[in-house]
């Protein structure tokens, strides 16, 4: 298990051998990149279940890693093919079983791009604008790699970013120093690399075990976010990628339950929804249609405020008035 402490904000603490977060939430990325994402292995901690298969949030926690990686040209998945909300290409290790060094030669094999992303499939925590950072580190860091501490200090080197060559000289290397990758612990590679770390005590949460799922579980249902992880998961069930404004859509739905009734918050946003879609979907339509939405609410809230006012009590002094 990793350990999991939820104050402060990813990325903000710095040691020995680490860089401090940048700009920590809002690194943009522009590298190209591949990602290989390791989802076999026995999960024996949890008593052989299907790890990746486990559902935190709604979500399978491979379906989770893919969502963090999106941007990735190339996603592939060393594991046994199952059904997945984005497209990936399948790999495996031969023999199965011969553990991460060698599930990272047998997913190695497509990547073209010059940087790679290489993660597990148990990272309930880990969002794309983590990749963005490891992205962004290595390219300026100069390192072979950047990988991701948890509190305790310990390496992560399934939560990191490599330079493609050095990995394929690396996993060459040591195959040739010792027969093969079967069975070799991770810290050989970590050994060979010039890396750069990064603390992230959120992101480098794993789930090895039962308590460590339930501890997932309970976070995502914690106040702060929830509604995050509700948004993701709808996205991800009906396969919609798009990025919006959620606090707009909620000042909407709130402005038209306010002037006009609580039923036509969710009827509004969804009328939103679909005025987006018929003009071609995007951020951009989204906002459009909200913007002209609340427009209408609050002339709505303006007519209704006008109309509970009491009546003029001045005398009418028509000349036909009675």
């Amino acid at each position: 298990m990793t350990a999991y402490e939820p104050p402060g904000r990813p990325g903000a603490g710095t040691g020995p051998a680490q860089r401090a977060d940048p700009a920590a939430d809002d690194a943009v990325h522009d590298v190209a990149y591949d990602a290989v994402v390791l989802a076999g292995g026995a999960a024996r901690r949890l008593g052989g279940a299907d790890k990746p298969g486990v559902r935190v949030g709604g979500r399978a926690l491979l379906d989770r890693v893919l969502a963090a990686c999106g941007g990735a040209r190339t996603t592939v998945v060393v594991a046994a093919p199952r059904p997945t909300v984005r497209p990936v290409t399948w790999a495996r290790e031969d023999p199965p079983g011969g553990g991460p060094l060698a599930a990272l030669g047998a997913g190695l094999g497509p990547i073209t791009a010059e940087h790679v992303v290489v993660l597990s499939a148990d990272l309930p925590f880990l969002q794309e604008r983590t990749v963005g950072r490891l992205l962004d580190t290595l390219r300026t860091s100069g390192a072979d790699g950047v990988l991701l501490t948890d509190p305790d200090g310990r390496d992560q080197p399934l939560v990191a970013a490599y330079r493609t060559r050095r990995l394929h000289e690396t996993l060459e290397l040591l195959a040739g120093r010792h027969g093969g990758l079967d069975g070799l612990p991770l810290r050989r590679l970590v050994a060979e690399l010039d890396l750069t770390r990064v603390l992230d005590p959120v992101a480098s949460f794993d789930c090895d075990t039962w308590d460590d799922i339930a501890t997932a579980r309970a976070r995502i249902r914690e106040h702060g976010h929830v509604l995050d992880e509700w948004i993701s998961a709808v996205k991800d069930e009906l396969g919609i990628d798009l990025d919006v404004d959620t606090r707009a859509l909620l000042d909407l739905a709130r402005d038209a339950a306010h002037g006009v009734a609580r039923p036509a918050a969710p009827l509004t946003t969804f009328l939103v929804g679909y005025a987006a879609a018929r003009a071609g979907s995007g951020p951009e339509a989204v906002a459009e249609a909200s913007r002209k939405a609340a427009a209408l609410a609050a002339r709505w809230a303006e007519e209704k405020a006008q109309a509970d006012v009491a009546p003029d009590a001045t005398p009418d002094t028509r000349p036909d008035a009675g």
